[in-house]
């Protein structure tokens, strides 16, 4: 095992003054990652140089900001689609914050508890922390697994996908510890579960925020897959578990097929297979102002936006509790809310506080991603873009109401009533001169505050009309005295989204979509894989730092995945679809500009 000195020799490169070593760039990244998924035993196959080179570019960013160490996993030994290099980080080694939060964690114990643990969860995916926060882990893993799985490894995989041969992991290696586990049916729960929730206490994890939408994952009439809400034995009581339903990355297809709009996409919650209902306890969501009776109803941008606010409200807490998020497998939805996670709170200046954009993109597309083992192959070919979702919604985050530097100032204030602040009054001018979003200089995305129940304030989007000087004005001088409100799950009537008449601007909500909408939004000439322009109006310091990581993996993307996520169709209708990407991606036509 390499501990915290070889580890910490990683991070002392980049401050000694020698120039790095040759290392990839995020373009030979998306490569590779669209290119194969990646195994741990075959690191050092074809391609092996290049793996190589990112997971050595992933230890020195990690080594930027923090003190860590290595659990070896080289051959898949621990978990076949799990980093070969899994980091576990210790504490923050720049001179301010060394001091101020430590892990106590022993990484030989924690090792053996991984070792230990690794049959109760899906795929051996067992619960693994990937981000330190305030001295909190956030951890990462796959749902409990079912008797399917702990009596028979393979067998369960054929059965769980389907019948595909090359989709899912090989078996891994048993142990003589896991034959006497299988040999003892009447107690084998209770030892598997027993290491994990052991593993779980020692990361200090309390919180356990599970996103699937089944409470069990069945396959032919077989229950594959179990969950800890469902645990019969109630061995997880102890922990405060948040029952979160997301859509699978099957949905994400349909994303894709609306000309990538998730504004107005929501799923079907009333498919058969669907019975894990919304649970949260009451004291995690009474600071956040939101109706969650009405999960059901919000489209992907608004459920996705909410769910991250109750993440971020929880891993903000004054306790010392640390995180665990996980879906089935832990490498679709699982990625895009940690990813989500650490990019939010590295726009905050919260975590790797040295990091650029494009590295801490990097980073987090190398390691939350590819190394733990999201199948980008097998979605691109099926159309399930949940990964480029991801990094396309940054632009829905960029606001302060996503800040935990926000969170925190809400917990030192009082109560207030719904008067406008100082704060308010700065969030509105500065939201007037446009938007992260704006699809060119002509356009203007003006944002509105709605106070909540207890005076606190959210932003949302209002539709996308030009707006000259004049029109921005008038818009000023008659909002000026009295704000309009937009408020939560209230989609304004598709007649009422349209202008009364020129120059004016309706809100609406951000779950408020329509196909006109999107038509709207490509004759204007943009695309989901359009670039940001600069804009001339001040922004936030998280507003820039987000809207620079969505810029450099749009850029990235269209030159290297992006024509690759269409299939070749023989009836010629595709052709129209290639040139209207090719123009959105300024390969060709007059958005040539835009990259």
């Amino acid at each position: 095992m390499a501990g915290t000195r070889a580890a910490a020799s990683v991070g002392s490169s980049a401050s000694s003054g020698n120039p790095p070593p040759q290392e990839p760039g995020l373009g030979e990244l998306l490569e590779e990652f669209s290119r194969t998924q990646y195994r741990a035993k075959d690191g050092s196959g074809t391609g092996g140089s290049k793996v190589e080179r990112i997971e050595k570019r992933c230890l020195e960013l990690f080594g930027r900001d923090y003190c860590f160490s290595v659990i070896p996993n080289v051959n898949g030994d621990i978990c076949g689609h799990y980093p070969r290099h899994i980091v576990f980080l210790e504490y923050e080694s720049s001179e301010k914050e060394k001091d101020t939060f430590e892990s106590t964690v022993q990484v030989s114990k924690l090792q053996d508890l991984i070792n230990r643990s690794k049959m109760a969860r899906c795929r051996g995916r067992f619960v693994c922390p990937v981000i330190l926060f305030k001295g909190k882990h956030i951890c990462r893993s796959a749902t409990l697994a079912g008797w399917g799985e702990l009596y028979g490894r393979s067998g369960y995989n054929y059965f769980f996908s389907g019948g595909a041969d090359d989709a899912w992991a090989d078996v891994e290696d048993v142990t003589e510890e896991d034959c006497a586990l299988r040999s003892g049916d009447t107690h084998l729960f209770d030892k598997v579960r027993g290491y994990d929730i052991r593993l779980l206490r020692y990361l200090s994890v309390k919180y356990i925020c599970d996103l699937m939408v089944e409470n069990k994952k069945v396959k032919f009439g077989m229950n594959v897959t179990s969950s800890e809400k469902v645990d019969k034995a109630q061995r997880y009581a102890d922990f405060t578990l948040l029952s979160i339903p997301y859509p699978g990355c099957e949905f994400f297809k349909e994303y894709k097929d609306r000309d990538y709009m998730a504004e107005g996409l929501i799923f079907n919650w009333k498919q058969d297979y669907v019975d894990a209902p919304l649970s949260i306890p009451d004291f995690l969501t009474h600071s956040l102002n939101i109706d969650w009776s009405q999960y059901q109803s919000w489209d992907l941008v608004q459920q996705t936006q909410n769910y991250l606010k109750l993440l971020l409200s929880i891993v903000n807490s004054d306790d010392d509790s640390g995180l665990l998020v996980h879906c089935i497998s832990g490498w679709d939805r699982t990625p895009l809310f940690i990813s989500l996670l650490r990019l939010s709170l590295w726009a905050d200046g919260l975590i790797h506080t040295s990091l650029k954009p494009a590295e801490i993109l990097y980073l987090t597309v190398a390691y939350d991603w590819f190394l733990f083992g999201h199948m980008l192959v097998d979605r691109l070919s099926k159309g399930e873009e949940i990964f480029f979702f991801c990094f396309n919604f940054l632009k829905h985050v960029t606001s302060e109401e996503f800040s935990a530097l926000k969170i925190q100032r809400r917990k030192s204030l009082p109560a207030r009533d719904t008067g406008f602040t100082l704060e308010d009054i700065c969030m509105l001018r500065r939201k007037d001169r446009g938007s992260t979003t704006s699809l060119g200089s002509d356009f203007s995305l003006v944002m509105e505050s709605s106070p909540g129940a207890t005076g606190s304030f959210t932003y949302e989007a209002v539709e996308l009309v030009p707006a000259g000087a004049q029109t921005q004005a008038a818009w000023r001088k008659s909002h000026s005295s009295s704000p309009q409100s937009v408020l939560w799950n209230r989609p304004q009537p598709s007649e009422d989204r349209l202008p009364s008449h020129q120059g004016l601007v309706e809100a609406k909500s951000s779950s408020s979509s329509s196909s006109n909408h999107s038509d709207n939004f490509f004759r204007m000439g943009s695309s989901p894989l359009e670039v940001p322009k600069a804009r001339i109006a001040a922004l936030s310091n998280r507003e820039t730092r987000l809207q620079e990581v969505r810029s450099a993996f749009l850029a990235t993307y269209s030159s290297t995945v992006g024509l690759r996520a269409v299939a070749p169709s023989p009836s010629g209708a595709i052709g129209g679809l290639l040139e209207q990407f090719a123009r959105g991606v300024g390969l060709r036509g007059t958005s040539s500009g835009t990259l």
